[in-house]
């Protein structure tokens, strides 16, 4: 998608502070972070939203949440984190690019949003 921001971060147009990157997905630090870690992880390949996912698409569902896990040992997330992924406008996406917020490093509340 020539318009998409994320995939622009994944080809290399626009500058990110990577963390992660493998074949199937990369992750980088949020620019406006809701708590002291705030990483989003997101495909390599263009997929919309959860919405737009498809049962072909459970392999990089599982990436994404391996590479969330490890993230948050990388970053000592020891007493719980959150990871998390709006959908559509009403459900908080703000870049039509699937991607999942890992958040930590602070006491979550409940109900969010």
């Amino acid at each position: 998608m020539n318009d998409c921001l994320f995939c622009k971060i994944v080809a290399g147009k626009i500058p990110s502070n990577k963390v992660y990157e493998d074949e199937k997905v990369i992750a980088f630090t949020d620019i406006n972070p809701q708590a002291p870690v705030h990483i989003l992880i997101i495909p390599k390949k263009h997929i919309a939203s959860v919405a737009d996912t498809s049962e072909l698409d459970m392999d990089i569902y599982a990436r994404i949440m391996s590479v969330g896990k490890r993230l948050a040992e990388e970053f000592g997330l020891k007493g719980g984190y959150r990871l998390v992924t709006n959908i559509g406008k009403d459900g908080g996406q703000a870049v039509d690019h699937l991607h999942f917020h890992l958040l930590g490093g602070r006491t979550m509340g409940w109900p969010p949003g």
